[in-house]
C-alpha cells in the first residue's frame, strides 16, 4: 500500500511539473536589423503586442543587429532564438522557417533621359543590356542588394566589371538620386515600400517619368537560384499621373522570413505562430506591413525547411497537453501498476516467514480440536484453551502485518470457534459423568492404544 501510494504521489507530482513546464511563459530572443527598418519596427510591435496579452505563452526579447546577415549568423551561432533573415542570403542550418514576414520585389529603373545646360540629351536607357558602362546606384547598404544586381545583369549578358556600382544609405538616397549621380537605380523592397516610391519621385526630370526595366528572364533566374522567384510590379503602384508604371513590369522577388532555431521546442514555436497570427490583423492599422504575415512553406522541398512547430500550427495538427504526453502518462501508469505487483512480491517475499510458522500452528489447532473431544482431564483441557489463545494471538498478528490473507483467517476462525465448541462441550461431559465411568474409559482407550 505505501509502494502504490509513493507511486501514486510521484507520477502526480510528475504531471503537475509536465504541466507547468508546458503552460508557463517563455521569453524567445529574436535578432533583427538594421536599425529603423520596417523589419525592426514589425518586431517592436509584435513584442509590445505579444508583452499586452496577459494569456501570452510565449514574449519576445528583441536583439537588435546591422542586418539580415548579422541576424542569421546570430541564430547559427544560438545566440538567438528566432530571426528575421533575407531568403536570398546563407541560411543557417540550424534555421527552420517559422513565416513569411514579407515579399520583395527589385525594381530596376532609370531617370527620364534631360539634359543639362548647353548639352545635348543623354540617350535614354530602355533595356537592361544598356547598362554597360553606366553607374547604377544600389538604396541600401547592404551587400545582398549588389549581389542581386550583379546577378541580373550577368542574366543579361552584361559583365558586373564594366559597370560602375555605387551604394547610397537609404537616408541619403534622394538627395543622391537629386544629384544625378548614377544612371540607373535599383531598389529591393515591397511592393508599396515608402522608400523606393521616394527613390524614384527624387529621380524624376522636368516632369518627366522614369523608365522601369522589366527582368524579363525572372522565371529563369528563379529556376537557377532558387532563394528568388518571378514575381510583378502593378500598373501605378507608385502613384502619378501618368500611373508609375504605366504598365505591369516582370521582375524577381525574395522574402524575408521569420525562422526558429531548430532545437526550440515545437510546442513553444507552435504557441508563438499561433499568437503571431492572432495579433496579425490587429496590428494592420497600426502597422500595415503586418498584415503581409504570411504562413510558412510546407512543402518537403521548400528553400528553407519548416519548423515542426509551425507546420503543426499550419495543417490545423497541433498537440494539446495530452497529446504530448498521454504515452508517459500511460507508461507511468503502467510502471505504477508494475511496481506495485513487484512491491506486493517483495512485501510477501519477506512474510514468507510469518506464513511458514502459521501454518504449523493451525494444523496444531486442528490436532487439539480432536484431542479435545477425547480428553479425560479437565487440567489437560484448560492447558489446550491456553495454547489455543496464544495461537489466536499469533494468527491475528499475521494477519495485521498482511502475511495471511482474511479468507485464510476466515477459515482459521471457524477452526477455533469449533475447538472451543469441543473444549466445552468435553468439559460438560466430564462434570457431568460419574468418575468411575471416566476412569474405565480412560483405561480402555489406553489399552487400545497400546
Amino acid at each position: 500500500m505505501f509502494v502504490a501510494l509513493a507511486g501514486a504521489l510521484a507520477l502526480l507530482g510528475a504531471l503537475a511539473a509536465s504541466y507547468y513546464f508546458a503552460s508557463r511563459t517563455v521569453t524567445l530572443r529574436i535578432a533583427v536589423g538594421p536599425a529603423n527598418s520596417d523589419d525592426l519596427r514589425a518586431v517592436q510591435a509584435l513584442t509590445q503586442a505579444f508583452n499586452n496579452q496577459r494569456s501570452s505563452q510565449v514574449r519576445l526579447r528583441l536583439v537588435q543587429t546591422d542586418g539580415a546577415a548579422a541576424s542569421a549568423a546570430l541564430l547559427g551561432e544560438s545566440k538567438a532564438d528566432l530571426a528575421i533573415i533575407r531568403g536570398d542570403l546563407e541560411v543557417p542550418r540550424n534555421a527552420q522557417a517559422v513565416a513569411t514576414l514579407r515579399k520583395n520585389v527589385a525594381v530596376l529603373w532609370a531617370p527620364n533621359a534631360g539634359k543639362a545646360k548647353g548639352k545635348k540629351a543623354a540617350p535614354g536607357i530602355t533595356k537592361i543590356t544598356q547598362l554597360s558602362g553606366r553607374r547604377i546606384g544600389v538604396v541600401g547598404r547592404t551587400e545582398a542588394n549588389v549581389s542581386l544586381l550583379k546577378l541580373i545583369l550577368r542574366q543579361y549578358g552584361v559583365d558586373p566589371s564594366k559597370v560602375e556600382i555605387l551604394q547610397f544609405p537609404v537616408n541619403e538616397a534622394t538627395d543622391a538620386i537629386r544629384s544625378q549621380k548614377a544612371d540607373a537605380y535599383l531598389a529591393a523592397g515591397p511592393v508599396n515600400s515608402k522608400i523606393t516610391a521616394d527613390a524614384i519621385t527624387a529621380s524624376m526630370r522636368d516632369g518627366g517619368t522614369p523608365t522601369f526595366l522589366a527582368i524579363d528572364s525572372a522565371a529563369a533566374i528563379a529556376q537557377n537560384h532558387p532563394a528568388y522567384e518571378a514575381s510583378e510590379i502593378p500598373a501605378g503602384t507608385f502613384g502619378g499621373a501618368p500611373d508609375r508604371p504605366e504598365e505591369e513590369v516582370k521582375t524577381i522577388g525574395f522574402s524575408h522570413h521569420i525562422v526558429a532555431r531548430k532545437a526550440v521546442s515545437e510546442s513553444t514555436v507552435a504557441a508563438f505562430t499561433r499568437q503571431l497570427f492572432a495579433v496579425r490583423q490587429a496590428l494592420k492599422n497600426e502597422f500595415p506591413l503586418a498584415a503581409k504575415i504570411e504562413t510558412p512553406d510546407t512543402d518537403k522541398d521548400a528553400t528553407i525547411p519548416v519548423h515542426p512547430g509551425a507546420a503543426a500550427f499550419v495543417d490545423g495538427e497541433e498537440k494539446t497537453f495530452l497529446d504530448r504526453y498521454s504515452d508517459y502518462i500511460w507508461w507511468g501508469l503502467m510502471g505504477l501498476s508494475a511496481m506495485g505487483s513487484v512491491g506486493a512480491w517483495f512485501a510477501g517475499y519477506l512474510r514468507k516467514d510469518e506464513r511458514s510458522v502459521n501454518t504449523p500452528q493451525r494444523d496444531r489447532l486442528l490436532d487439539m480440536l480432536t484431542a479435545a473431544r477425547q480428553c479425560d482431564s479437565m487440567e489437560e483441557l484448560d492447558q489446550m484453551q491456553s495454547e489455543a489463545d496464544a495461537i489466536l494471538r499469533e494468527t491475528l498478528q499475521c494477519y495485521e502485518h498482511g502475511a495471511i490473507e482474511e479468507g485464510t483467517l476466515t477459515a482459521f476462525n471457524i477452526a477455533i470457534e469449533q475447538f472451543h465448541n469441543a473444549v466445552a462441550d468435553r468439559k460438560a461431559l466430564l462434570m457431568s459423568a460419574p468418575q468411575s465411568l471416566l476412569r474405565a474409559s480412560a483405561q480402555f482407550r489406553a489399552a487400545s492404544s497400546s
